[in-house]
């Protein structure tokens, strides 16, 4: 892959505008990101679940935070990453000005790779996918094609941002977001489709498979399919920084979040953090914590470090990895080829949030939760869009967004719909109307 076919500024959907020769001082790269920002999409992002209960009088953590996060993390480790690039290039005699964008697309990208994710987080996905796979969704599978089946039984926030991002929804613009091909490329982490999927990860539904081959196409995207064959790609260079990003604050916020909650000690932190280090540099971490006697700004600070430490490893591997990115053939995450040190501290903490975060009793009543209300909502939406003569179905179908194409003309259609429906859900929307379609909410008077 050539980085000059990768950064590439043409929108989706407006191709027939795109003016390459165009000059201005805000890119379309920052304009995908500023036009994130100001979507209603990502500002209901502000009341979904990243993995604690949404806050009492602690906050925590919520997919906006998180989002906003990974987007200065990625754009940190993007920029660091372009600088290095920009050297190696510029020796050669080649051309490097695509380099100065690498850390506007990966800010929005970063941005962006939540937006398909469905309320109560990732046992949001996991309720939908076993909707189908286990629940009353079963008896549709005869009436649906082998691919279709795998998008629903294998529901995938990540394709599902894609379709947020790119579909034509009823009354709205040709392009979705109209986002830069750069851009949607890079938030695909998994560049294959639902037939293909490993542990349920794929990267676009049957529905957007023309149009992730267009943009793949057009970016010189090594496609690793032959014709005939179910359709996989390499990566775009830049997934692997998004992923990076993503996993880093995933996995050091949530333990932060968990201190907050007590359901860490300071101890086992200031221990799980303390792993990323030499004692040198755990020497002077401790003489800069001695200086505050809050508990928090202690973790927070450790946290700052971790991250800056897991940012640099990572721009560092991806340097010394460029070629084999780029030739398709680079394996795993750029945090698995970490120096030896950072990586074994990273392994440290995935195994604390296993045993003492993601099993605590506050995440698991949310999954339970989540999965009831996520169940019983679908069981009617479904039903509604299946069987519109029905009653309860006519009255329960005034209530979707106009722009669900609840009349699509095939059931496929109907059912992604629904799921464009529930996907967009906040926790405390699919909650209410959980309650009153229960009748145990009413309408204030």
């Amino acid at each position: 892959m050539k980085w000059e076919s990768l950064v590439n500024d043409k929108r989706f959907g407006l191709e027939d505008y795109h003016d390459p020769k165009k000059n201005a001082t805000r890119t379309d790269f920052r304009r995908d990101y500023d036009r994130l920002v100001f979507s209603s999409p990502f500002r209901r992002l502000q009341n979904k679940t990243q993995v604690f209960p949404l806050p009492g009088s602690v906050f925590v953590h919520n997919r906006l935070t998180h989002s906003m996060e990974v987007a200065c993390v990625g754009k940190s480790m993007a920029d660091n990453i372009a600088v290095a690039l920009r050297e190696k290039y510029i020796s050669t005699g080649q051309a490097v000005e695509h380099f100065d964008h690498l850390g506007d697309i990966v800010a929005a990208a970063c941005l962006a790779h939540d937006l398909g994710n469905p309320p109560f987080g990732h046992s949001g996905e996991r309720a939908i996918g076993t909707f189908f796979s286990e629940g009353a969704g079963r008896e549709l599978k005869s009436q649906l094609s082998e691919r279709q089946w795998a998008d629903l039984t294998h529901f995938e926030g990540n394709a599902n941002a894609l379709r947020v991002l790119t579909h034509q929804f009823k009354g709205r613009r040709k392009g979705g977001f109209a986002m830069t091909y750069s851009t949607l490329a890079s938030i695909v982490k998994y560049p294959f489709e639902s037939i293909l999927s490993t542990k349920g990860k794929f990267g676009f539904f049957e529905s957007e498979r023309d149009d992730y081959a267009r943009v793949a196409d057009e970016l010189g995207i090594l496609r690793l399919s032959a014709d005939g064959e179910p359709l996989r790609y390499a990566r775009h260079p830049l997934v692997y920084i998004v992923e990076a990003a993503d996993d880093i604050c995933y996995e050091v916020m949530d333990i932060e979040d968990a201190h907050k909650l007590k359901i860490l000690s300071t101890v086992e932190v200031i221990d799980a953090f303390f792993g990323f280090f030499d004692a040198d540099r755990r020497y002077h971490m401790s003489r800069a914590m001695s200086h505050v006697s809050d508990p928090n700004e202690k973790i927070a600070y450790l946290r700052s470090c971790v991250v800056g430490a897991l940012v640099e490893q990572c721009a560092l591997t991806f340097i010394a990895n460029e070629e084999a990115i780029l030739r398709g053939t680079f394996e795993g995450s750029l945090l698995s080829h970490i120096r030896e040190m950072e990586r074994s501290g990273y392994a440290r903490c995935n195994e604390l949030s296993c045993a003492k975060i993601y099993r605590s009793s506050e995440v698991v009543d949310i999954e339970l939760a989540g999965n009831r209300i996520i169940t019983f909502l679908l069981e009617r939406l479904v039903e509604a869009v299946t069987h519109p003569e029905f009653n309860y179905s006519r009255l329960l179908l005034a209530k979707f967004p106009e722009q669900y194409d609840v009349d699509a003309p095939t059931l496929y259609g109907k059912l992604q719909a629904v799921l464009d429906h529930v996907s967009a859900m906040t926790d405390v929307y699919a909650l209410d109307l959980y309650r009153k379609l229960n009748g145990t909410s009413l309408p204030a008077v």
